[in-house]
Protein backbone atom coordinates (compact mmCIF):
# COMPACT_ATOMS: atom_id res chain seq x y z
CA UNK A 1 0.00 0.00 0.00
CA UNK A 2 2.85 2.43 0.75
CA UNK A 3 4.16 2.04 -2.81
CA UNK A 4 0.72 2.81 -4.21
CA UNK A 5 0.52 5.96 -2.10
CA UNK A 6 3.82 7.12 -3.58
CA UNK A 7 2.62 6.39 -7.09
CA UNK A 8 -0.55 8.41 -6.55
CA UNK A 9 1.05 11.32 -4.71
CA UNK A 10 1.09 13.60 -7.74
CA UNK A 11 -2.28 12.40 -8.99
CA UNK A 12 -4.27 13.74 -6.07
CA UNK A 13 -2.85 17.23 -6.45
CA UNK A 14 -3.33 17.61 -10.15
CA UNK A 15 -0.16 16.73 -12.03
CA UNK A 16 0.06 17.64 -15.73
CA UNK A 17 -2.64 15.89 -17.73
CA UNK A 18 -4.57 14.92 -14.62
CA UNK A 19 -7.38 16.49 -12.58
CA UNK A 20 -6.32 20.10 -11.99
CA UNK A 21 -6.41 21.76 -8.62
CA UNK A 22 -9.32 24.15 -8.23
CA UNK A 23 -9.09 26.88 -10.83
CA UNK A 24 -7.64 30.07 -9.45
CA UNK A 25 -7.33 28.58 -6.02
CA UNK A 26 -3.81 29.82 -5.37
CA UNK A 27 -4.92 33.41 -6.08
CA UNK A 28 -8.29 33.20 -4.31
CA UNK A 29 -6.99 31.72 -1.07
CA UNK A 30 -5.63 33.86 1.74
CA UNK A 31 -1.81 33.86 1.60
CA UNK A 32 -1.40 31.60 4.64
CA UNK A 33 -3.87 29.06 3.25
CA UNK A 34 -2.17 29.23 -0.16
CA UNK A 35 1.09 28.53 1.67
CA UNK A 36 -0.46 25.40 3.21
CA UNK A 37 -1.48 24.23 -0.29
CA UNK A 38 2.09 24.86 -1.47
CA UNK A 39 3.43 22.74 1.40
CA UNK A 40 1.21 19.84 0.31
CA UNK A 41 2.40 20.28 -3.28
CA UNK A 42 6.00 20.22 -2.02
CA UNK A 43 5.52 16.90 -0.20
CA UNK A 44 5.30 18.41 3.30
CA UNK A 45 1.74 17.52 4.34
CA UNK A 46 2.47 17.32 8.08
CA UNK A 47 3.56 20.97 8.08
CA UNK A 48 0.51 21.89 6.04
CA UNK A 49 -1.76 20.24 8.59
CA UNK A 50 -0.16 22.27 11.39
CA UNK A 51 -0.77 25.48 9.45
CA UNK A 52 -4.39 24.51 8.78
CA UNK A 53 -5.16 24.24 12.51
CA UNK A 54 -5.12 28.03 12.69
CA UNK A 55 -8.03 28.39 10.23
CA UNK A 56 -11.78 28.20 10.61
CA UNK A 57 -12.49 24.47 10.45
CA UNK A 58 -15.98 25.16 9.11
CA UNK A 59 -14.53 26.71 5.95
CA UNK A 60 -14.97 24.25 3.08
CA UNK A 61 -11.64 25.31 1.56
CA UNK A 62 -9.91 24.42 4.80
CA UNK A 63 -11.74 21.10 5.03
CA UNK A 64 -10.89 20.16 1.45
CA UNK A 65 -7.22 21.03 1.86
CA UNK A 66 -7.13 19.19 5.20
CA UNK A 67 -8.48 16.06 3.52
CA UNK A 68 -5.92 16.32 0.74
CA UNK A 69 -3.09 16.88 3.23
CA UNK A 70 -4.21 13.90 5.33
CA UNK A 71 -4.15 11.73 2.21
CA UNK A 72 -0.60 12.78 1.43
CA UNK A 73 0.40 12.17 5.05
CA UNK A 74 -0.77 8.53 4.61
CA UNK A 75 -3.58 9.18 7.08
CA UNK A 76 -6.18 7.80 4.69
CA UNK A 77 -8.83 6.86 7.21
CA UNK A 78 -8.92 10.41 8.58
CA UNK A 79 -8.88 11.80 5.04
CA UNK A 80 -11.96 9.72 4.20
CA UNK A 81 -13.92 11.17 7.13
CA UNK A 82 -13.04 14.76 6.19
CA UNK A 83 -13.61 14.35 2.47
CA UNK A 84 -16.93 12.54 2.84
CA UNK A 85 -18.13 15.42 4.99
CA UNK A 86 -16.97 18.25 2.71
CA UNK A 87 -17.69 16.68 -0.68
CA UNK A 88 -21.47 16.93 -0.54
CA UNK A 89 -21.35 20.67 0.13
CA UNK A 90 -19.15 21.49 -2.84
CA UNK A 91 -20.82 22.60 -6.11
CA UNK A 92 -21.56 19.63 -8.36
CA UNK A 93 -19.21 19.59 -11.33
CA UNK A 94 -16.76 22.02 -9.74
CA UNK A 95 -13.04 21.31 -9.77
CA UNK A 96 -13.14 21.42 -5.97
CA UNK A 97 -15.68 18.62 -5.85
CA UNK A 98 -13.76 16.61 -8.45
CA UNK A 99 -10.63 16.93 -6.33
CA UNK A 100 -12.52 15.80 -3.22
CA UNK A 101 -13.96 12.80 -5.05
CA UNK A 102 -10.62 11.88 -6.59
CA UNK A 103 -8.74 11.94 -3.29
CA UNK A 104 -11.63 10.19 -1.55
CA UNK A 105 -11.50 7.38 -4.10
CA UNK A 106 -7.76 7.00 -3.71
CA UNK A 107 -7.98 7.06 0.09
CA UNK A 108 -10.69 4.38 0.10
CA UNK A 109 -8.59 2.30 -2.30
CA UNK A 110 -5.49 2.56 -0.12
CA UNK A 111 -7.56 1.63 2.92
CA UNK A 112 -8.59 -1.56 1.12
CA UNK A 113 -12.21 -0.45 0.77
CA UNK A 114 -12.24 -1.27 -2.92
CA UNK A 115 -15.98 -1.52 -3.60
CA UNK A 116 -16.51 1.89 -1.99
CA UNK A 117 -13.61 3.40 -3.94
CA UNK A 118 -14.88 2.34 -7.37
CA UNK A 119 -17.76 4.87 -7.77
CA UNK A 120 -15.48 7.81 -6.95
CA UNK A 121 -12.68 6.53 -9.16
CA UNK A 122 -15.22 6.07 -11.96
CA UNK A 123 -16.33 9.69 -11.54
CA UNK A 124 -12.70 10.75 -11.74
CA UNK A 125 -12.22 8.66 -14.87
CA UNK A 126 -15.24 10.34 -16.44
CA UNK A 127 -13.47 13.67 -15.96
CA UNK A 128 -10.08 12.41 -17.19
CA UNK A 129 -10.86 9.29 -19.29
CA UNK A 130 -7.34 8.89 -20.66
CA UNK A 131 -5.53 9.15 -17.32
CA UNK A 132 -3.37 6.05 -17.01
CA UNK A 133 -3.08 6.11 -13.21
CA UNK A 134 -6.83 6.37 -12.68
CA UNK A 135 -7.52 3.49 -15.07
CA UNK A 136 -4.76 1.38 -13.51
CA UNK A 137 -6.13 2.02 -10.02
CA UNK A 138 -9.64 1.16 -11.17
CA UNK A 139 -8.37 -2.05 -12.74
CA UNK A 140 -6.88 -3.12 -9.42
CA UNK A 141 -10.03 -2.18 -7.52
CA UNK A 142 -12.18 -4.23 -9.89
CA UNK A 143 -9.84 -7.21 -9.52
CA UNK A 144 -10.08 -6.97 -5.74
CA UNK A 145 -13.87 -7.09 -6.04
CA UNK A 146 -13.65 -10.05 -8.47
CA UNK A 147 -15.13 -8.03 -11.33
CA UNK A 148 -13.04 -9.33 -14.22
CA UNK A 149 -14.95 -7.44 -16.91
CA UNK A 150 -14.57 -4.11 -15.11
CA UNK A 151 -10.88 -4.77 -14.56
CA UNK A 152 -10.37 -5.72 -18.20
CA UNK A 153 -12.04 -2.54 -19.46
CA UNK A 154 -9.96 -0.28 -17.21
CA UNK A 155 -6.65 -2.05 -17.84
CA UNK A 156 -7.23 -2.19 -21.58
CA UNK A 157 -7.40 1.59 -21.48
CA UNK A 158 -4.22 1.71 -19.41
CA UNK A 159 -2.24 -0.46 -21.81
CA UNK A 160 -3.76 0.77 -25.05
CA UNK A 161 -5.46 -2.42 -26.24
CA UNK A 162 -9.05 -3.22 -27.16
CA UNK A 163 -11.14 -4.27 -24.16
CA UNK A 164 -12.49 -7.33 -26.01
CA UNK A 165 -9.07 -8.51 -27.25
CA UNK A 166 -6.97 -11.47 -26.04
CA UNK A 167 -4.27 -8.91 -25.19
CA UNK A 168 -6.66 -7.35 -22.65
CA UNK A 169 -7.14 -10.79 -21.08
CA UNK A 170 -3.38 -11.18 -20.75
CA UNK A 171 -2.62 -7.81 -19.15
CA UNK A 172 -5.54 -8.31 -16.77
CA UNK A 173 -4.33 -11.81 -15.89
CA UNK A 174 -0.82 -10.54 -15.22
CA UNK A 175 -2.10 -8.08 -12.64
CA UNK A 176 -4.40 -10.73 -11.17
CA UNK A 177 -1.37 -12.95 -10.63
CA UNK A 178 0.47 -10.11 -8.93
CA UNK A 179 -2.53 -9.67 -6.63
CA UNK A 180 -2.49 -13.43 -5.90
CA UNK A 181 -5.76 -14.19 -7.65
CA UNK A 182 -4.56 -17.07 -9.78
CA UNK A 183 -7.98 -18.62 -10.39
CA UNK A 184 -9.26 -15.38 -11.95
CA UNK A 185 -6.08 -15.09 -14.00
CA UNK A 186 -6.38 -18.65 -15.24
CA UNK A 187 -9.87 -17.93 -16.56
CA UNK A 188 -8.63 -14.82 -18.39
CA UNK A 189 -5.74 -16.67 -19.98
CA UNK A 190 -7.86 -19.64 -21.00
CA UNK A 191 -10.29 -17.24 -22.67
CA UNK A 192 -7.45 -15.52 -24.54
CA UNK A 193 -6.08 -18.79 -25.90
CA UNK A 194 -9.54 -20.04 -26.86
CA UNK A 195 -9.89 -17.05 -29.17
CA UNK A 196 -6.29 -16.96 -30.36
CA UNK A 197 -3.98 -19.90 -29.55
CA UNK A 198 -0.98 -17.74 -30.50
CA UNK A 199 -1.66 -15.02 -27.94
CA UNK A 200 1.73 -13.86 -26.62
CA UNK A 201 2.50 -14.51 -22.93
CA UNK A 202 -0.71 -16.43 -22.24
CA UNK A 203 1.01 -19.82 -22.10
CA UNK A 204 3.91 -18.34 -20.15
CA UNK A 205 1.58 -16.99 -17.45
CA UNK A 206 -0.35 -20.27 -17.28
CA UNK A 207 3.01 -21.95 -16.80
CA UNK A 208 3.80 -19.50 -14.02
CA UNK A 209 0.57 -20.39 -12.25
CA UNK A 210 1.27 -24.11 -12.69
CA UNK A 211 4.80 -23.71 -11.30
CA UNK A 212 3.44 -21.84 -8.28
CA UNK A 213 1.03 -24.70 -7.65
CA UNK A 214 3.76 -27.31 -8.02
CA UNK A 215 2.21 -28.69 -11.21
CA UNK A 216 5.56 -29.27 -12.88
CA UNK A 217 4.40 -31.18 -15.97
CA UNK A 218 1.94 -28.40 -16.79
CA UNK A 219 4.61 -25.75 -16.15
CA UNK A 220 6.99 -27.49 -18.58
CA UNK A 221 4.27 -27.89 -21.19
CA UNK A 222 3.09 -24.27 -21.01
CA UNK A 223 6.61 -22.85 -21.02
CA UNK A 224 7.50 -25.01 -24.01
CA UNK A 225 4.41 -23.78 -25.86
CA UNK A 226 5.40 -20.16 -25.19
CA UNK A 227 8.88 -20.79 -26.52
CA UNK A 228 7.43 -22.38 -29.65
CA UNK A 229 5.71 -19.04 -30.32
CA UNK A 230 8.68 -16.92 -29.26
CA UNK A 231 12.05 -18.69 -28.89
CA UNK A 232 13.67 -15.43 -27.80
CA UNK A 233 11.60 -15.14 -24.61
CA UNK A 234 14.29 -15.23 -21.92
CA UNK A 235 11.81 -15.46 -19.05
CA UNK A 236 10.02 -18.43 -20.63
CA UNK A 237 13.37 -20.23 -20.92
CA UNK A 238 14.13 -19.39 -17.30
CA UNK A 239 10.75 -20.68 -16.19
CA UNK A 240 11.22 -23.86 -18.21
CA UNK A 241 14.63 -24.37 -16.64
CA UNK A 242 13.17 -23.88 -13.17
CA UNK A 243 10.45 -26.49 -13.76
CA UNK A 244 12.88 -28.98 -15.29
CA UNK A 245 15.32 -28.58 -12.41
CA UNK A 246 12.56 -29.30 -9.92
CA UNK A 247 11.86 -32.49 -11.90
CA UNK A 248 15.53 -33.45 -11.50
CA UNK A 249 16.07 -33.18 -15.26
CA UNK A 250 19.37 -31.42 -14.74
CA UNK A 251 20.88 -31.46 -18.23
CA UNK A 252 17.66 -30.21 -19.85
CA UNK A 253 17.33 -27.55 -17.17
CA UNK A 254 20.89 -26.35 -17.76
CA UNK A 255 20.25 -26.05 -21.49
CA UNK A 256 17.08 -23.97 -20.92
CA UNK A 257 18.77 -21.75 -18.35
CA UNK A 258 21.77 -21.21 -20.59
CA UNK A 259 19.48 -20.07 -23.39
CA UNK A 260 17.87 -17.64 -20.98
CA UNK A 261 21.28 -16.18 -20.11
CA UNK A 262 22.31 -15.87 -23.73
CA UNK A 263 19.22 -13.74 -24.27
CA UNK A 264 19.47 -11.77 -21.03
CA UNK A 265 22.83 -12.15 -19.28
CA UNK A 266 22.05 -9.52 -16.63
CA UNK A 267 19.29 -11.30 -14.71
CA UNK A 268 20.48 -13.14 -11.61
CA UNK A 269 17.75 -15.83 -11.51
CA UNK A 270 19.19 -18.24 -14.11
CA UNK A 271 22.66 -18.01 -12.55
CA UNK A 272 21.25 -19.08 -9.17
CA UNK A 273 19.43 -22.05 -10.67
CA UNK A 274 22.50 -22.99 -12.68
CA UNK A 275 24.52 -22.87 -9.48
CA UNK A 276 22.10 -25.30 -7.90
CA UNK A 277 22.10 -27.52 -11.00
CA UNK A 278 25.89 -27.75 -11.13
CA UNK A 279 26.04 -28.47 -7.39
CA UNK A 280 23.77 -31.45 -8.03
CA UNK A 281 26.00 -32.57 -10.89
CA UNK A 282 29.08 -32.47 -8.64
CA UNK A 283 30.73 -29.58 -10.48
CA UNK A 284 31.48 -27.17 -7.61
CA UNK A 285 33.83 -24.85 -9.51
CA UNK A 286 31.23 -24.16 -12.19
CA UNK A 287 28.53 -23.81 -9.55
CA UNK A 288 30.61 -21.27 -7.64
CA UNK A 289 31.20 -19.26 -10.79
CA UNK A 290 27.49 -19.11 -11.51
CA UNK A 291 26.60 -18.07 -7.97
CA UNK A 292 29.25 -15.38 -7.86
CA UNK A 293 27.96 -14.01 -11.15
CA UNK A 294 24.45 -13.92 -9.66
CA UNK A 295 25.78 -11.90 -6.73
CA UNK A 296 27.65 -9.59 -9.09
CA UNK A 297 24.39 -8.67 -10.80
CA UNK A 298 22.25 -8.76 -7.64
CA UNK A 299 24.37 -8.19 -4.51
CA UNK A 300 21.32 -8.21 -2.23
CA UNK A 301 19.99 -11.58 -3.34
CA UNK A 302 19.74 -13.63 -0.17
CA UNK A 303 19.26 -16.95 -1.98
CA UNK A 304 22.47 -16.52 -3.95
CA UNK A 305 24.52 -15.77 -0.84
CA UNK A 306 22.96 -18.64 1.11
CA UNK A 307 23.51 -21.17 -1.67
CA UNK A 308 27.09 -20.01 -2.11
CA UNK A 309 27.63 -20.37 1.64
CA UNK A 310 26.39 -23.96 1.49
CA UNK A 311 28.71 -24.71 -1.41
CA UNK A 312 31.72 -23.17 0.31
CA UNK A 313 30.93 -25.13 3.46
CA UNK A 314 30.87 -28.36 1.44
CA UNK A 315 34.26 -27.42 -0.02
CA UNK A 316 35.76 -26.95 3.45
CA UNK A 317 36.17 -23.17 3.04
CA UNK A 318 34.68 -22.46 6.45
CA UNK A 319 35.65 -18.80 6.83
CA UNK A 320 34.28 -17.80 3.44
CA UNK A 321 31.14 -19.82 4.12
CA UNK A 322 30.68 -18.04 7.45
CA UNK A 323 30.84 -14.65 5.74
CA UNK A 324 28.27 -15.65 3.14
CA UNK A 325 25.91 -17.09 5.76
CA UNK A 326 26.22 -13.80 7.70
CA UNK A 327 25.39 -11.81 4.57
CA UNK A 328 22.38 -14.01 3.86
CA UNK A 329 21.18 -13.58 7.45
CA UNK A 330 21.61 -9.80 7.27
CA UNK A 331 19.63 -9.65 4.03
CA UNK A 332 16.93 -11.87 5.52
CA UNK A 333 16.59 -9.56 8.53
CA UNK A 334 16.46 -6.52 6.28
CA UNK A 335 13.67 -8.10 4.25
CA UNK A 336 11.55 -8.52 7.39
CA UNK A 337 11.79 -4.87 8.37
Amino acid sequence: MRLLAMLFAALAIGAPGQTPKPAGQADALPPALADARALVDAGRPAEALERLKAFDQADQRVQLLTGVALYHADRWREAIVVLERVRAGLPDGSVERREAEQVLGLSLFLEGRFAEAIPWLERTRAAVPDNLEVNFTLGQAYIQTRDAAGARAALAKTFGVAADSPAANVVTAQLMIRLQMEALAEAELTSALARDPRTPRANYLLGQIALFRGQLDAAVERSTRELALNPSDAMASYQLGDALLRQNRGDEAIAALQRSLWLNPFYSGPYILLGRAYMKKGQPATAEGMLRRAIEYDPNNRAAHYLLAQLLQQLGRAEEAKQEFATAERLSTRGEE
